[in-house]
Parts: C-alpha cells; structure tokens; sequence
C-alpha cells in the first residue's frame, strides 16, 4: 500500500509518523530519534522503502505464457510438459445424473477456459492469484463411473488394470470417476486452479485423492531434456515426439465419442531409495540397462543411441542384461508404444526412513489394453527395478477430446 500524496523531502511518510510517534512517548528513544534526523539532514537523500516503487526484473519472466484451452485435443497432452502437475481424483454424489453431469462438466470447462487465460474464474475470490498463467493447462479424464452415468458406450479398456504380482495397491491412491489435471511452471497458480475447480465441483463430487508431482523447475535445463526421476534415472527417452504423425497414431483414438481424445493410465510407483542409496552406480546401471550418468545404453555413447541387445561381453553374456528395464519396457510387436509425461514426487518419511519418494507414472495411449497393458505385464514378470520399486496405486481413465468456444469438454458424450 503506498501514500497517495507525492513523497517530498518536507513530507512525512506513514512509517516516519509511527516511528517519530513512538520515539517522542519513550523517553530514550526520542534522542535515537534526534539522532537519526541529525543524520538525515547530512546523508544524501534515500528513497523510502514503503513508497517507492519497484522496477522488477522480467528477464526470463514466463509468468504470462499462455497455453490456448480449445482445440480438437484438449490441452496438458501434447503440450510441452509444466514443472508441476496436481493429478486430483473425484467421486460423483450418488444423487448426480446425466444431467448433473453435463452441468457439472459446463462449469469445469468455464473455469478451465478463463483460468488458462490468466482470467478469474467466476466467483474467483481471489481473482488476483489467475494472473499468472504460466503455462497453465487443465485436463479433465472420465472413469468408468462417470461414463456408466452418462449412458454411453464404455470403451473396451476403461477399467482397473488387472492385478500385478508386484502390486501393492492403496485405494486411497486408486480409481476415482473425475480426473482433472492441472499443470504449470508456477505452484501458486497450480494451486489457486485446484481450489477453484474444486470448489465448483464440490455439489457434484467428493474428492477421492490428489497427487503433487514436480520436475525441474522451468529455465533449469535447456527445454527438451529428459526428465530424471529420483533414482537419478533418465527417464522417457524413446518416447514419441509430439506434432508427428507417429505420436499422432499412438496417443490419439478415432473411436466413437472419444475421437481425438485418448486413454491414460496412470501408476503411483513408490521408490526405496534408502536401499537404492546402497547400489553402486555400476549395479544401478546395469538393472536399467542404461548409464546412470549419461542415460546412454550400455552398448552406445549417447542417450539417443539405439540399444543393442544382442552385444556380448567377453563372457559371452548380453552386455544389456535381458530383465533389465529398458529390455522388458521395449516394444515387442509395433503397437505397443506408448507415451510418458511422468513426475517425481516426495513426501515426508512414514517410520524410520529418510524418504517416501517415487514416481507418478503418466502413459497416454488410445488402447490401454493393446498397448500399454503387454509392456505392463512384461515388467511385472520380470524387471531388476523391481527390487527398489512398488506400485502403490493405480487408475484408468479415458481422456475425451478437446472443444470449441461455446463448447464443453465432454460434450461427444453428454449431448
């Protein structure tokens, strides 16, 4: 807050008029005044913190990017991944129909629409914290649920992936009918986009869960770098490169209401990285099949090298052990491929451990059963990260298609 009156050297600021104030009903105090106005009147002239006004520094500055929310495909897929994500699950009122829904996903789509463009929701208040963007993208995902009360047709794959050996499954981290994603470069705005589509949807909905994923923070690394999770692995090197024809046929689906939408399938993997910390780089290496410290494969010199799996050592054994991940996650026939925009997450240890840290496994696809669903079950059979790793929750949702101005997300199934 700043005076209204124009700052003179005769003037009195509303903190020199508190501080004067104090100073003459302290006895003391008032010759530590006398002391400071003595100085004042010999020291070249300061600018008063309260009201002068600051120059701030822009440079670099990413806090307007805006990402556009129409569109065939609705935004946070294809787009350039945001540092920090919140995945949050809902539940449908037992009372919410078809046309509660359609209400409900029309309310969702207004505060989605305005919030991405740096516009306060409707009944924002706080309407402050919408100004900067950065980046923002919401994407909303249907369970089974949520499709069973809207009447249409279910997609052959829009149910719980089926039980793994190596599963330790938390519902509270599983499931849900509403799936929203909200994603930026900015926490603040992450959060404030949370509350409000939160607080429209809380008549419709309970919240089932949220998880808080990050990356490195925008400007850390030069844009296009992959990702490492928290083992350090690189992690996501072959995945499909959004605005080609092959990430085209892999993510996005043609089939009925879904068209130009997608499946996602989503896994909460737990590290334990307090026994990870007791592994050599060289035994870390070789269960990835991949160099820690430059994500190259162990048979090439640079991450983007393609894998030889049939090179032998001296010994004659495969230089890429055969159920190391990168040997089990490869594609065994040519549809099963898959894209990952994963985050990293970290919670305050539960006991005695120093970290409860893992990954928030993103796959997005148009068939979860025909493609992801044989890559899963290879890892589940057999993979060394396995040792260090546990899937503690799991959801499948399908991801409609985006909309026109006027339009809602969710439309193609609702009517």
């Amino acid at each position: 807050m700043t005076d209204s009156q124009p700052h003179s050297g005769a003037g009195t600021s509303r903190r020199r008029l508190l501080l004067g104030g104090a100073a003459a009903g302290v006895g003391m105090a008032a010759g530590v005044g006398a002391d400071r106005l003595a100085l004042a009147a010999t020291s070249p002239a300061q600018p008063d913190p309260v009201t002068a006004e600051a120059t701030p520094d822009t440079t670099g500055l990413n806090g307007a990017q805006t990402v556009p929310f129409h569109g065939r495909h609705q935004a946070g897929i294809a787009t350039p991944i945001a540092a920090y994500a919140a995945y949050v699950a809902l539940d449908l009122h037992d009372d919410v129909d078809r046309d509660g829904l359609r209400r409900l996903m029309r309310i969702l789509t207004d505060d989605a629409r305005r919030l991405s463009a740096g516009q306060a929701a409707l009944a924002d208040t706080e309407p402050e914290l919408a100004e900067v963007t950065a980046g923002l993208t919401v994407t909303f995902g249907f369970g089974p649920g949520f499709v069973t009360r809207a009447g249409g047709p279910m997609p052959s794959w829009l149910a719980p992936l089926p039980a793994f050996e190596i599963d330790a499954l938390d519902p509270a981290w599983s499931d849900g009918d509403l799936l929203m994603i909200v994603s930026a470069d900015d926490q603040v705005t992450v959060a404030h986009a949370v509350r409000m589509l939160m607080k429209d949807s809380r008549s419709f909905t309970t919240p089932r869960w949220r998880q808080d994923g990050f990356r490195r923070a925008y400007g850390s690394e030069v844009s296009g770098t992959t990702m490492r999770n928290l083992f350090g692995q690189v992690d996501g090197t072959t995945n499909p490169e959004p605005g080609t024809a092959d990430f085209d046929s892999v993510v996005w689906s043609d089939d009925g209401w879904l068209a130009g939408g997608t499946s996602l399938a989503l896994r909460r993997i737990r590290m334990n990285l307090d026994t990870w910390d007791e592994v050599d780089p060289t035994g870390r290496s070789f269960s990835v099949g991949r160099r820690i410290s430059d994500g190259a494969p162990l048979t090439g010199n640079k991450e983007g090298d393609l894998p030889d799996f049939d090179a032998k050592t001296p010994a004659g054994r495969t230089v890429i052990s055969p159920v190391s991940h990168i040997a089990r996650s490869r594609p065994e026939q040519p549809h099963e491929v898959i894209f990952r925009r994963g985050y990293n997450y970290d919670l305050p240890p539960d006991g005695d451990g120093v970290s409860e840290s893992g990954l928030i496994f993103a796959s997005f696809q148009a068939d979860v059963t025909r493609q992801f669903l044989p890559i899963q079950q290879r890892l589940a059979d057999a993979d060394l990260l396995n040792t260090w790793t546990t899937p503690i929750g799991s959801a499948v949702f399908a991801i409609p298609p985006g909309c026109d101005e006027g339009g809602y997300i969710g439309q193609t199934l609702l009517g």
